[in-house]
């Protein structure tokens, strides 16, 4: 699998969340950007295991992606944060990433990936990021694909 592709391809998916009416657009990065503008998604760290079948037939990625929110407002963005984090509903990060899913024998990501599934949220709390902070959680979207792709 190519792993720049695959991390541009979720932050592409993330671009989809609708969120409520008079909040910024969400921004979305395939990478740890130097800065940000709130509420931002990125896919940041990544483990890697190889060879989960013969002849370099499957590795399994596991990304740690964040989704950032601003904090003028200590309520109002833990509730904007809650609705991305939550499973369903049009701002909801775990249902427009799983889209990427493709269709029933289709593969992930543009056919980038056999398939993904966002498995948990975890680390709900305040983030510091280039100096400002921001409350934020953590998203694990695991990635299987053909390893010598």
């Amino acid at each position: 699998m190519q792993i720049s592709a695959i991390r541009e391809a979720i932050a592409t998916a993330a671009r989809a969340v609708v969120l409520p009416d008079g909040t910024k657009k969400l921004t979305c990065s395939g990478y740890v950007p130097d800065a940000i503008t709130a509420p931002h998604f990125f896919v940041a760290e990544y483990e890697q295991d190889f060879d989960k079948a013969m002849g370099r037939g499957l590795d399994e990625l596991k990304f740690t992606s964040r989704v950032l929110v601003g904090r003028a407002d200590d309520k109002s963005a833990q509730r904007l944060l809650d609705s991305m984090l939550s499973g369903s509903g049009p701002a909801s990060l775990k249902q427009v990433i799983e889209v990427a899913r493709g269709a029933p024998g289709e593969y992930a990501l543009g056919g980038l990936a056999h398939d993904l599934h966002v498995m948990r949220v975890q680390g709900y709390r305040w983030y510091e990021h280039a100096g400002s902070t921001y409350v934020g959680a953590e998203l694990m979207i695991r990635v299987i694909g053909k390893g010598d792709a």
